[in-house]
């Protein structure tokens, strides 16, 4: 198949030929005429750009907010696109969103509104009234120039708070995507350069055995700033977006198997589920936008030394499915990495699926993430770590660090020390100066190298003393002592 189609506004849009790499906030400026979709830093983080994505789920329609900055404009075949143009027509009354901004005085100057009404549709239309805390989460990711968020969360507790969800609309819609579902492999090619886009497992395999150098495309919250950023042209695109069976998510009785094309906010309330701690790292990866789009896969895949995920998957003891062709091995996560973005992917292989072992009963797990924000910012120190204790002693014990190297990796020495060892303060304190032994961090724009040592040996003091049965412990109040 070499076109794409999409629901906007009740009405299915078919484009035959178009950029590879375009992005939807082009096509819908440029080619639409819709302006209210804002382009602000065309990297994923300040919302202005925001839209909302329609697809069957269970056979009914599930909304996401999206940035549409850096969504690829076929990634957006057999769904539905909603812009803050189609929430109500200059002859129609304003959507209730709309509404409640204006009752509410929300729209401050006006540039980043289209996307903060996004946003918003986004939770009116998905859930019921929404908690403070969840239009908090939800609006992590759209930047209000003029800092008037009082009033913004006010109109989204006003909005949500309608009964209105207009379900008749959205039976239609179901329809129309039933019809427009892809059932075949996209090829869309202009100027030498491709986007395909496989509907299968085999299909995907045997395109990237036969297109080793092609990026594979995901959620596109990297891949995508590529091309707004750094100007690549990028000669050959494997969407995965559409692959039967990389979105599943299986709990075995001993671990959660968990496909490479999971989003975040699909994958979060499971790994949740059974590893409470990990919660909250999660939710402070990106924006709503970003985890309803990113994948765990693409965060593994792209070999980064500062993705959340992975320190916090490496102390749970993961391991990759990885495939060539119709071969499948078995490789830990932790030995994926091997150089600053350098990983042990051969030609034509990718990552299948990740599997999280569950925490036995006498393993304890936490998860830090130190960085300048607390929403939407990259760590310079991010830790996952995991113990276990048998008869007063360290019998396992995994430190994992993202930020203090070129890979995400284990502070190995500082763990050999331990090992046996009682778990208490004293014990601690004599290994941490082993990390300099691991890790010789670099300085940079986030930190120092001598702040990353520093915060990192404190990290593992606050997990003794949090998992010793000592309470919670803030990482600021350990900042004084030198380990």
């Amino acid at each position: 198949m070499d076109r794409i189609r999409f629901v906007i506004d009740g009405e299915v849009r078919t484009v035959e030929r178009f950029d590879p790499t375009r992005t939807v906030l082009e096509y819908l400026r440029e080619t639409e005429g819709r302006c209210g979709t804002k382009e602000g830093c065309a990297e994923g983080d300040c919302g202005a750009c925001t839209v909302a994505l329609g697809e069957l789920v269970d056979g009914a329609v599930r909304h996401r907010a999206v940035n549409a900055c850096i969504l690829f404009l076929g990634a957006i075949d057999g769904k539905e696109l909603v812009t803050v143009e189609s929430l109500a027509k200059p002859e129609a009354p304003a959507h209730p969103v709309q509404q409640a901004l204006v009752e509410c005085h929300g729209s401050q100057c006006g540039f980043c509104t289209p996307g903060f009404v996004m946003s918003l549709y986004a939770v009116w239309r998905e859930g019921d009234a929404p908690t403070r805390s969840g239009i908090e989460q939800a609006l992590a990711g759209n930047l209000c120039r003029c800092t008037g968020y009082r009033p913004i969360v006010a109109a989204a507790e006003r909005a949500c708070a309608a009964s209105d969800r207009s379900e008749s609309r959205r039976v239609a819609t179901a329809e129309q995507l039933r019809a427009i579902r892809p059932t075949e492999m996209l090829a869309i090619e202009q100027n030498g350069r491709r986007f395909l886009a496989p509907t299968g497992l085999d299909e995907l395999a045997h395109l990237v055995l036969a297109h080793p150098d092609a990026v594979l495309l995901a959620g596109g919250t990297d891949v995508g700033l590529w091309v707004t950023k750094q100007q690549r042209r990028l000669p050959t695109v494997i969407y995965l977006g559409r692959v039967a069976g990389l979105a599943d998510l299986a709990v075995g009785t001993d671990r959660i198997e968990i496909g490479a094309g999971v989003t975040y906010t699909d994958a979060m309330p499971v790994l949740a589920k059974y590893h409470p701690e990990i919660d909250g790292l999660l939710r402070r990866l990106g924006s709503v936008q970003i985890r309803n789009a990113g994948t765990i896969g693409g965060n593994i895949a792209n070999g980064s030394p500062i993705g959340d995920s992975l320190p916090a998957l490496i102390a749970l003891g993961a391991s990759l499915v990885l495939r060539r062709g119709p071969v499948e091995r078995t490789l830990p996560l932790e030995d994926y990495f091997l150089a600053y973005r350098k990983t042990a992917l051969a030609p034509g292989e990718f990552v299948a699926r990740i599997r999280v072992p569950m925490a036995a009963a006498d393993t304890r797990f936490r998860t830090y993430k130190i960085a300048k924000r607390f929403d939407q910012d990259i760590s310079a120190v991010c830790a996952g770590f995991a113990v276990t204790i048998r008869a007063d002693r360290v019998v396992d014990l995994r430190l994992a660090f993202g930020g203090m190297a070129g890979i995400p990796a284990r502070a190995r020495a500082c763990e050999q020390a331990l090992i046996g060892q009682p778990w208490t303060q004293a014990a601690v304190l004599a290994a941490l100066p082993l990390l300099t032994q691991d890790f010789a961090p670099l300085s940079d724009m986030r930190a120092s190298a001598d702040y990353r040592a520093r915060v990192a040996a404190n990290l593992v003091r606050k997990f003794q003393i949090e998992t010793s049965g000592a309470g919670p412990v803030g990482v600021l109040a350990l900042a004084e002592a030198q380990p």
